[in-house]
């Protein structure tokens, strides 16, 4: 009897492995789109951020162009349009970009100013221009240096309670913070002698009111100087940089905090605690998106879905770790890179959408939905990246699913998802997909 209950826990253990290649199952009925969106034709593209623009309590969307040459790039056109497709206001340049993404794109929707209205911020080259959300008329425009359109954060750096400053960075290098009033707080150049990453990521560790940065493999302080520099006897970390960096917990002091992080280059998935010190460390793959949820009931503390890039067509993982790093399982898609989790069955427990086969899967690698794209849709996506995101889009404080094309947006309404305790924001709050 002991032997067979040794081997049933033995058995229990082995982490599952889901191969779905298949990129509709013939006998899988489609989720249908609840809205479906035509980006606004000459401004729009594919980088998509939704909040409520004018105030009347419904999400509006705003989709960008983007300029890139030679991997420097910059917002050089948006649109923003009520969910019926209609265009309320429009700004750039439409004749210099490209509507399709390939990194993060510097266009996102706050309230800078803390009135209570929105506007668009973004980053056009060599200067971070502010929209009023309503009217798209061009507020300011603060100089930045050349090159410094990577990516736009908001932060907490002066202990207002809110994320009153923000953060501009050129491709692996530099980093440059400014205030609310467009005033330059400080800039840092490879910080702790490493590249930074793709977004640095805010977090307040220490509970002293002002955030602190994850800026690659070092965490700086609020006034920009280094607190500490992840360091580790396995992992070579001149190669590459910080792909990804979310929190797995949280904790009164930083020893207690758990940040998971991805390494590209290095070939690393690590988790360290708030003081920088290793907890555990996972090589040999080209990690790269983390999310951090609670997929299975049954494992303690949330688990970390992250995919492994850089793989052939049609083999393409995304791994399910428990909060220790021991792996859960795998599911295998025909490509992996953009994915979400969501609890769209109202269970309490979230499910993996993956954008590239539109498939949701449970956390033991089961597939629960196909979300349906008309195949016209397809057809002009063809060799493109499908977008996805989760947010409120219906007012019912619960996510919902987007996943977008260069052209259109498809937004899937989640009817039987449990309602977050912090109410899920209207819109999709920031967009960040790490490239």
């Amino acid at each position: 009897m002991l032997i067979e209950l040794s081997c049933l826990l033995l058995l229990a253990a082995q982490p599952f492995s889901v191969r779905d290649v298949d990129r509709v199952k013939p006998d899988m009925p489609g989720t249908a789109p609840w809205k479906s969106v035509v980006l606004e034709p000459e401004y729009g593209g594919q980088w998509l951020v939704a909040g409520d623009l004018d105030g009347d309590g419904a999400p509006e969307i705003v989709s960008a162009e983007n300029f890139n040459e030679g991997d420097v790039h910059y917002t050089s056109a948006v649109a923003a349009q009520c969910l019926d497709g209609s265009v309320m206001w429009r700004w750039g340049d439409s004749g210099k970009g490209r509507k399709n993404w390939h990194h993060d794109v510097a266009c996102q929707i706050h309230d800078w100013d803390g009135d209570g209205q929105a506007e668009v911020v973004l980053c056009d080259e060599q200067a971070i221009v502010e929209l009023d959300g309503k009217t798209g008329v061009e507020k300011r425009r603060i100089p930045i240096p050349k090159e410094a359109s990577d990516c736009l954060v908001f932060c907490d750096l002066s202990g207002k309670s809110r994320p009153t400053d923000v953060l501009v960075k050129n491709r692996y290098e530099q980093m440059w913070a400014y205030n609310q009033a467009g005033e330059l707080l400080w800039d840092v150049s490879m910080p702790g002698g490493y590249r930074t990453a793709h977004q640095p990521y805010p977090v307040d560790l220490d509970g002293d009111g002002r955030e602190e940065l994850i800026a690659g493999y070092a965490l700086l302080n609020a006034d920009g100087s280094v607190r500490w520099t992840y360091a580790s006897n396995k992992i070579d970390l001149a190669r590459g940089h910080l792909d990804c960096a979310r929190i797995l917990e949280r904790g009164a002091k930083p020893e207690d905090w758990r940040i998971a992080m991805t390494f590209c280059g290095a070939n690393a998935l690590v988790v360290a605690d708030g003081n920088g010190k290793v907890v555990w460390e996972v090589t040999g793959h080209h990690y790269e998106s983390i999310n951090i949820g609670v997929v299975s009931g049954e494992l303690p503390g949330r688990q970390i879905a992250v995919d492994i890039d850089h793989m052939p067509e049609g083999d393409s993982p995304i791994w399910m770790l428990d909060r220790d790093g021991n792996k859960v399982g795998e599911v295998i898609t025909p490509y992996s890179r953009h994915h979400k989790l969501v609890d769209w069955t109202g269970d309490g427990v979230e499910e993996l959408v993956v954008a590239g086969n539109r498939a949701l899967y449970s956390g033991t690698g089961e597939r629960l939905a196909t979300f349906s794209v008309p195949q016209a849709a397809l057809d002009a996506a063809t060799g493109v990246e499908l977008s996805v995101l989760t947010g409120d889009m219906d007012g019912d404080g619960v996510p919902d699913i987007l996943l977008i094309t260069p052209s259109t947006l498809f937004i899937y309404r989640n009817t039987s998802g449990h309602k977050p305790e912090d109410k899920a924001p209207l819109g999709t709050g920031l967009n960040v997909t790490l490239y």
